[in-house]
C-alpha cells in the first residue's frame, strides 16, 4: 500500500477511558477527542492500539454507559472515508461486534503486520508477548475464551461491570511505578519478543503499547526499532509514519496545566 502523498499513519494507544473516576475520565476524552478532530486533516489511516477504555464489555443488548464523545468521534471519521484499526488491550478485550457494526472500524485480536511504501510494521497492544508473565497468559485464555465471556454476561450490567472495575483499580494498583521506569535491554520483554521474531521475519518497525513508557529503542544492527506508544494519561505520545519515517511525538498541548514535550530513548 502506499500512503497518499500529504497523507499520515497515526497510532496512539492506552487511554483507559473510565479511570481513574468520572470526572478525570472526561477531561481525558475530551482532550483525546480533539486531538483526533486535529489529525483527520492529513491522517490517511489511525491506529487506536489498545485500552481505549479502562473496561469494557459488550452484552447482547447493553453497552458501557458513557464515552459518547469518542464514540461519536471515531464515527464520523469513519463515516468521512478515513480508516481506523483498533485492537484490543487487556483492558477492553471483550469486544463482539459494536465496533464493526457501530462505527464501521475493524477490531484485531492479535499482533498483525502491515507495509506501507515498502516498510514493514507489526503493530499490537503487546500484552502477554515476550517471556515470562505466566499467570497473566493464562489468566488471558480465560478471558479469551468465549464460554468464559458468555458465562460473565449471564451477570447483570450493573453486577458485571462493577466487579470489572474494582479488579481494574487493584490491578494498577499491583503494578504501582514499574511502568514508569525502562528496565534495561535484557529485561524489557517486548525488546526481547521483537528479537525473537526478527530471527525469521524482518520488521522496520514494531509498534505497541500496553507499557505506558514512550520507548523509541534500535534493535542492535538490524536497523529494526521498536516503538512503545506511552499513554494518554502522563505522557500524550503517539506515532506517526509518514511513508518514509516513523517518529514517536510527544502532543505539543497541555494537560493537567503540563507542557509535555521531550523525547525518550532506550537512556
Amino acid at each position: 500500500m502506499q500512503i497518499p502523498p500529504g497523507k499520515k499513519i497515526y497510532l496512539l494507544s492506552d487511554f483507559h477511558l473510565g479511570a481513574p473516576d468520572h470526572k478525570t475520565s472526561l477531561i481525558r476524552e475530551r482532550h483525546i477527542t480533539a486531538f483526533l478532530e486535529r489529525i483527520r486533516t492529513d491522517a490517511a489511516e489511525i491506529f487506536i492500539v489498545g485500552d481505549l477504555f479502562d473496561f469494557w464489555y459488550e452484552y447482547k443488548t447493553v453497552v458501557p454507559k458513557g464515552y459518547t464523545r469518542i464514540l461519536g468521534k471515531m464515527a464520523e471519521i469513519t463515516d468521512s472515508g478515513i480508516p481506523i484499526h483498533f485492537f484490543t488491550g487487556n483492558h477492553d478485550m471483550w469486544m463482539s461486534g459494536y465496533f464493526e457494526q457501530e462505527l464501521n472500524i475493524p477490531v484485531y485480536h492479535e499482533p498483525k503486520a502491515f507495509e506501507w511504501n515498502g516498510k514493514k510494521i507489526l503493530i499490537g497492544h503487546g500484552d502477554g508477548l515476550g517471556p515470562g508473565d505466566h499467570g497473566y497468559k493464562f489468566i488471558k485464555k480465560i478471558f479469551r475464551n468465549r464460554l468464559c465471556q458468555a458465562l460473565f454476561g449471564i451477570f447483570p450490567p450493573a453486577f458485571g461491570v462493577g466487579l470489572a472495575n474494582w479488579l481494574s483499580r487493584r490491578s494498577r494498583a499491583a503494578t504501582g511505578q514499574i511502568d514508569e521506569k525502562f528496565l534495561g535491554e535484557d529485561k524489557e520483554w517486548l525488546i526481547i519478543y521483537c528479537k525473537e521474531v526478527l530471527q525469521t521475519t524482518y520488521f522496520d518497525y514494531f509498534v505497541f503499547g500496553h507499557r505506558h513508557l514512550p520507548i523509541d529503542f534500535t534493535l542492535g544492527d538490524s536497523g529494526s526499532r521498536y516503538i512503545n506508544l506511552g499513554d494518554w494519561i502522563r505522557y500524550n505520545t503517539y506515532a506517526v509514519f509518514d511513508g518514509q519515517q516513523l517518529s514517536l511525538v510527544a502532543e505539543e498541548g497541555v494537560m493537567e496545566n503540563k507542557i509535555v514535550r521531550k523525547r525518550f530513548d532506550r537512556r
